[in-house]
């Protein structure tokens, strides 16, 4: 591995084993680096055990066999080193914009002034400015997916772990918040990676791109996708767009068997006539 990286991932599997049924191999021999303050994709279809991964680099999960190393560490837990955006948001309905985002920085037990301060400068940075107090409920989708953006900024990570956190919105309010990521991801750079099962946002997004299986997931292929995103023509360019229909060409063999596999998973579970 290359003596760069600042997340190792070595040999990893990992098994599902469901309350009921059998246990499902889920991840099979994932080995992985990836580089200090690089904006990496996880690419596949649906199963492949993208999110699965992304947890164990949390410490959300066990690591089973093999291992995986943050700065030359094991991970075992959850770390103020690791923060994690999901895709439905996770605010708590009750707490403003605001009290949201300083919830964190109380628990880090940070002084009052120092906690009001960065809370104000994160709310600033993802363009949330006049709607400190407004609740959850009077957001739209992407204003709530800022706020949880900027809480999980506000603590400070140096690797920002995120699970398909525009998965939810609608395609235009997406494009926005896919632009406003990579915007912030500039200006406070930080180690990302991105779960995603979009092609044109693996692509527009992350300087690489691991493309997983079909279950059990393995790394498929890594692909470099580094391109300028300051040109407003970038996403109709003819690399652009090659470099999508490559990365599509792969995930599509994958998605193929993903299916295959389901529909024999579901004829298994039909009772004998």
């Amino acid at each position: 591995m290359d003596g760069q990286s600042q997340i190792i991932i070595e040999r990893v599997n990992h098994t599902y084993r469901p309350p009921r049924g059998r246990p499902v191999l889920a991840l099979s021999d994932v080995s992985l680096d990836v580089r200090p303050r690089e904006f990496l994709a996880l690419l596949g279809p649906s199963g492949c055990g993208k999110s699965t991964l992304l947890y164990l680099v949390g410490g959300f999960l066990p690591t089973e066999t093999g291992r995986i190393v943050v700065k030359g560490k094991p991970v075992t837990a959850p770390g103020p080193d690791r923060g994690i955006v999901f895709q439905h948001f996770a605010l708590f309905p009750w707490k403003s914009v605001r009290a949201n985002i300083l919830y964190g920085l109380e628990r880090q037990r940070m002084p009052r002034a120092e906690r009001e301060r960065r809370a104000q400068a994160f709310i600033d940075l993802v363009g949330l400015s006049g709607f400190e107090d407004s609740y959850p409920s009077q957001l739209s989708g992407g204003m709530k997916q800022r706020t949880a953006i900027a809480r999980t900024l506000a603590f400070d990570p140096d690797i920002l772990l995120m699970d398909e956190p525009f998965g939810a919105l609608d395609a235009q309010t997406r494009a926005l918040m896919q632009t406003e990521l990579l915007n912030i991801w500039k200006r406070t750079p930080k180690t990302v990676i991105f779960v995603t099962h979009d092609v044109q946002e693996a692509v527009y997004l992350a300087e690489r791109v691991a493309v997983m299986s079909a279950r059990p997931g393995r790394i498929k292929a890594i692909i470099e996708t580094k391109f300028d995103d300051r040109d407003p023509g970038l996403t109709r360019s003819k690399e652009f767009v090659e470099k999508v229909d490559e990365l599509w060409n792969l995930v599509r063999e994958e998605a193929i068997k993903a299916q295959s596999i389901k529909a024999q998973e579901n004829q298994e579970k039909k009772p004998s006539s």
